[in-house]
C-alpha cells in the first residue's frame, strides 16, 4: 500500500541517519565520549548543507507521523534507535568524568535528542543558521557537563 511505501521510506532516511552517526563514530574511535556525543548530535541534527534535502523529506514525514500510524511507529522505532546510543554515549561520558551512578542519562539523552530534532526545523525554516544551530547544540553539551559537580573539561 502506499502508507506502507512510506513508511518503508521513513525507516530508510532513518536508518540512513543511524548509519553516518554509527560512521562518524567509528571513524574515530579514540575520541572520548563526550565528543562522540556531540558528532552523534551533530549527524542527527541534519545541519549540513548535504544533508539539507534529506532533511526536507524527514520533515515532510514527521508532518504526515502525526496523522499516520504506521509513520507514527516506524518514526518511534527510529527515535528508540537513537535515544538508546545517546543514553549509552551519556553514561559512558558521566562514567569517564568519575560519575558511575549517573542522575538519569536517559533523560539528557532524550532532551539531546529533541534539540537536534528541533534544530533542523529551525534550519529549515530559516530562523537559523547552520553555523547557529551548531552554537546551540554545543552550548546544550557543554552545560549538560558543566551541570555536574567535577565534571567541567
Amino acid at each position: 500500500t502506499k502508507e506502507e511505501m512510506l513508511a518503508f521510506t521513513l525507516g530508510q532516511i532513518g536508518e540512513r541517519v543511524t548509519g553516518r552517526v554509527r560512521a562518524r563514530l567509528a571513524g574515530s574511535p579514540a575520541q572520548s565520549a563526550r565528543t562522540a556525543l556531540g558528532h552523534a548530535a551533530e549527524e542527527t541534527a541534519l545541519l549540513r548543507a548535504e544533508d539539507r534535502a534529506e532533511a526536507r523529506v524527514w520533515l515532510a514525514f514527521v508532518a504526515q507521523a502525526a496523522v499516520s500510524p504506521a509513520l507514527a511507529r516506524t518514526l518511534r522505532a527510529d527515535y528508540a534507535r537513537l535515544q538508546e546510543a545517546f543514553t549509552g554515549l551519556v553514561r559512558e561520558a558521566l562514567a569517564d568524568a568519575g560519575h558511575p551512578a549517573p542522575p538519569d542519562p536517559r533523560r539528557a539523552a532524550r532532551t539531546l535528542l529533541a534539540l537536534a530534532d528541533g534544530l533542523t526545523t529551525h534550519v529549515l525554516v530559516g530562523h537559523l543558521t547552520p553555523e547557529e544551530a551548531y552554537e546551540v547544540l554545543h552550548a546544550h553539551l557543554a552545560g549538560l557537563w558543566e551541570a555536574l559537580p567535577g565534571s567541567a573539561e
